[in-house]
């Protein structure tokens, strides 16, 4: 286990891109307590007293666990969706020690823009991104994926670290960059409702299922599954009683007005439309496949 002193803690704390479980609060309870050091009346616990005190909370309850220092490459590539890519995004950064690394397929590191235009912005080119990696995270979309599913330096560089990842991973439609990458072969996969059956054209068995484990290999289905995913995935990393907690930050409690969200939950007229809507878009993912 990492030595995790209470000086790196502070140090963390005040670090707004890494946010462990009860960070927050530790945070305001230090910040409360500098407030009032002269203030308070003799015999009050100092700011290092509560901070050994919390440490020692979070130890008992994380183990090893607390501290970790995975390195999480997730790819940006133009015309990705931003919800696959930010509800994970927010769960991997409030690992305590791991890095996160926005990987770009552009040539250098300007924002990249999702299907609807938000853009975020990456951290890494691809070829500065670590040999050796925790997890690989692919994104889906529509014609933006289909566009990096035709870039052989795109798909040799998924092949590459894919290799040697521990995890290799996706939500949405980014299966099917997984899958032409030739990593599912083979394997119990899913995707979005309107390409999942596409898998089978690459050679893996597709699984209605919002998350999907094979091996090392972990897939969601469309969009909102990535927090499913990634919740699932930080607790192969980091444990049930860390994911829990992250859970229970992240108030994660779904309950949508309206119940639509599988085929066979939204009304026919509904789900004609989108289902014709979107055959054109499976046909062109299957033909990538031949």
């Amino acid at each position: 286990m990492i030595n995790l002193n209470r000086r790196t803690l502070l140090s963390s704390i005040g670090t707004a891109s890494v946010l462990a479980p009860f960070l927050a609060i530790e945070r305001a309870m230090a910040e409360q307590a500098t407030q009032h050091a002269n203030h308070a009346p003799s015999g009050d616990p100092s700011q290092e007293e509560m901070m050994a005190l919390h440490e020692r909370q979070m130890t008992d309850l994380f183990g090893d666990n607390l501290y970790k220092e995975e390195h999480i490459a997730m790819l940006l590539y133009p015309g990705f969706t931003a919800l696959d890519l930010v509800g994970p995004h927010y769960f991997f950064a409030c690992m305590f020690g791991a890095k996160v690394h926005l990987v770009t397929t552009e040539n250098d590191l300007s924002a990249v823009a999702s299907d609807l235009g938000l853009s975020i912005q990456p951290t890494i080119k691809m070829a500065d991104v670590p040999a050796n990696i925790d997890v690989l995270f692919v994104p889906g979309g529509t014609n933006g994926t289909l566009g990096i599913m035709n870039r052989k330096d795109v798909m040799g560089w998924v092949a590459d670290r894919a290799s040697r990842a521990r995890f290799v991973t996706s939500v949405c439609t980014g299966s099917m960059v997984l899958a032409k990458a030739g990593l599912l072969e083979g394997k119990r996969a899913t995707s979005h409702w309107a390409t999942r059956p596409v898998l089978k054209e690459f050679g893996a068995t597709p699984v209605d299922e919002r998350v999907v484990k094979d091996g090392n290999i972990v897939t969601g289905a469309g969009v909102s599954a990535g927090l499913d995913y990634a919740i699932a995935l930080v607790e192969m990393l980091r444990g049930r009683a860390y994911a829990e907690a992250l859970v229970l930050q992240s108030e994660y409690d779904p309950q949508p007005p309206i119940k639509a969200g599988r085929l066979e939950e939204a009304s026919p007229p509904v789900r004609e439309m989108m289902e014709t809507m979107f055959t054109p878009l499976q046909g062109q993912f299957a033909a990538l496949a031949k």
